[in-house]
């Protein structure tokens, strides 16, 4: 009796790529809404010693997301890490979206009801418009706004300076990077200080030269898709292969942390890179 060659059942050829479709799906579904809390330990020789062991949840890029009904599981990631301060690094809403009823009072008033909770705007703030009153409903909820200013945290008898500024995209004449870092050594002589920032590209440039210890920064969403061996596949504009997007890197004598965020922009959608709840951990070296 002659051979045949085996033929492919069309039907199990169908079925395949229907378990390959889906599951592709599952992956892209989970990318994009499984919450992953990393945690990552900094160490700075000059850090206050009452510091040690502080903890700083670390949040950004929302653009109008839910995590459970009304965030209830992100604020529940959040408090299960106990942290001592949560800061906030812009992009709450999206521009291509724009504003939802409660949304932001929501928000702030669900993170500061867990730590104290401070805020620094993003890009999309200043696309959406009316910044003022959107800091407003911030700090009717416990939330506090740092606009190029500066503050003084004490712990166990020790203190360290935090500073937050506006995105670049706010008012043309906002106070600089630079004339907030010199305010704060005019103030405070040679502190250990912390910088909020929204963009993560500006570290190596700008923000790195004013002499903080630590600059946190979120808006590179992780590279959007994270490859092996990369650090994200794209810039938030649309650049191949960007740098500063996820973790610890240095420069120039200052410290970067960079936070994926938690939402996407617009149509963007997330591969490998789930949405983040950076938690930050600070020990004397």
């Amino acid at each position: 009796m002659a051979n045949h060659p085996h033929k492919r059942h069309p039907l199990r050829t169908v079925l395949v790529l229907v378990l390959l479709i889906l599951s592709a799906l599952f992956c892209i579904r989970w990318d994009n809404t499984a919450l992953q809390v990393t945690r990552t330990n900094l160490t700075f020789t000059n850090l206050p010693a009452g510091f040690d062991g502080c903890r700083i949840v670390v949040l950004s890029d929302l653009h109008g997301a839910e995590f459970g009904e009304h965030n209830q599981a992100l604020f529940a990631a959040a408090a299960e890490e106990a942290p001592d301060y949560i800061v906030y690094l812009g992009d709450l809403e999206d521009s291509s979206r724009g504003s939802a009823a409660g949304y932001v009072e929501t928000v702030a008033g669900g993170l500061a009801a867990i730590a104290p909770t401070y805020y620094v705007t993003g890009n999309h703030e200043w696309a959406i418009g009316e910044v003022p009153t959107l800091k407003e409903r911030l700090s009717a909820q416990g939330a506090a706004v740092l606009s190029n200013q500066f503050l003084t945290l004490e712990r166990n008898g020790d203190a360290l300076v935090l500073a937050g500024i506006d995105d670049p995209n706010g008012y043309a004449d906002q106070k600089t990077p630079e004339e907030l870092a010199a305010e704060v050594y005019a103030a405070c002589g040679d502190p250990f200080w912390v910088l909020l920032a929204h963009r993560n590209d500006r570290f190596a440039s700008q923000y790195s030269l004013l002499g903080a210890d630590l600059v946190l920064s979120g808006h590179g969403h992780g590279g959007i898709i994270r490859l092996p061996f990369t650090d994200g596949l794209l810039s938030t504009d649309r650049t191949l292969f960007p740098s500063y997007t996820a973790g610890q890197y240095t420069a120039n004598g200052s410290c970067l942390f960079v936070t994926r965020g938690l939402g996407n922009s617009g149509r963007s959608f997330r591969l490998f890179n789930r949405p983040e709840v950076a938690v930050v951990t600070l020990y004397k070296g």
